[in-house]
């Protein structure tokens, strides 16, 4: 089982329907279903770089179920363009693991790999030193 708790006011996308918290608001959700809390979800004008356009193709094809091919067709495009892009042996080590979770249809475990990736590729723009390292 697993416990959500949803902050006044925030959302949260369950199998592809949107939900909104009135008040502090405790779930307990007993079966598989496809979760995203408010704070998980990106909208498509924040997918501006690379990974952030992973993470998005990734995030709908794990809410979106009628679409999840088309939409990962896009995560393993965006995928590659991103592993030839990238100047450290971490970041590649990351796009595997988040290929590994992907090829077992483990998209919310991918999103979190997703999320590490767009760290790095912010901390990539704060200092491009680091993107020379390989």
């Amino acid at each position: 089982m697993l416990r959500i708790t949803l902050r006044d006011g925030e959302k949260a996308i369950v199998n592809g329907a949107v939900l909104r918290a009135v008040g502090r608001t405790q779930i307990a959700v007993e079966n598989m279903v496809s979760i995203l809390r408010g704070r998980e979800v990106m909208r498509p004008e924040e997918a501006t770089t690379p990974a952030r356009q992973l993470y998005f193709a990734t995030m709908l094809a794990y809410i979106d179920p009628a679409g999840r091919d088309a939409h990962h067709d896009a995560v393993v495009q965006l995928l590659s363009l991103l592993i030839g892009s990238l100047g450290t042996p971490e970041a590649r080590e990351l796009c595997i693991r988040f290929a590994n979770d992907l090829a077992q249809v483990e998209y919310y475990k991918a999103l979190a790999a997703a999320r590490e990736l767009i760290a790095m590729e912010d901390a990539a723009a704060a200092d491009p030193a680091t993107t020379q390292a390989a």
